[in-house]
């Protein structure tokens, strides 16, 4: 993500669902201007007290700024905890300046899909993993708890975002995933993933 933002060079950033302000920090004194954007109050004071960018309360379907107010705009695994996801993506295009950029970071649909956050995981005879996955094509969301915390993730393919972008204008000019070492060089294992409706 850092190599993209700085592929692209943007003046003037906003990163929409920043919560306490990891992003922000790593592009501190690297863009003009940058404001992380969330709407939890506890999130955003602890992005303020660390400091990196000027941070404001909001919801992504509601951006608080005027029209192309921005160069860039990242979702950094934010996109799936926004319900209202179609007006967040109008206020997206609309905060962006001409030529402006959206830089999306999100986890594929088959994790989202899947049953991992409820221990679907099933250990295969070659040592691998496989997951179940359901209702792939179809958004919904679930309840997933992380330290304490309970949020609604909301599960959409990547046909999904591709569709509401492209009606939107968009156009997509890179994409890219990371990489994962073969096992046999690392301490990762091969994983299957079995798709069910």
């Amino acid at each position: 993500m850092l190599d993209r933002v700085h592929a692209c060079a943007p003046r003037h950033l906003l990163d929409l669902g920043c919560g306490e302000g990891r992003f922000c920090r790593l592009l501190h004194n690297k863009v003009e201007t940058l404001v992380g954007l969330d709407p939890s109050p506890a999130l955003l004071a602890k992005a303020a007290e660390r400091g990196g960018a000027q941070f404001v309360r909001g919801r992504a379907e509601a951006i608080p700024f005027v029209s192309e107010t921005f160069d860039m705009v990242v979702a950094y695994l934010s996109l799936l905890d926004i319900e209202g996801i179609e007006a967040a993506l109008d206020e997206i295009v609309r905060v962006l300046g001409p030529g402006g950029r959206f830089l999306i970071a999100n986890l594929t649909g088959f994790a989202t899909a899947s049953e991992i956050k409820a221990g679907g995981w099933r250990i295969l005879p070659d040592g691998g993993r496989e997951i179940v996955v359901r209702r792939y094509l179809e958004p919904h969301a679930t309840v997933a708890e992380w330290k304490g915390i309970v949020v609604t993730n909301w599960h959409r393919p990547l046909s999904f975002y591709m569709t509401e972008l492209l009606q939107r204008g968009m156009k997509l000019t890179h994409f890219d995933e990371p990489s994962v070492p073969h096992p046999e060089n690392s301490k990762e294992q091969a994983y299957t993933m079995r798709p069910i409706n």
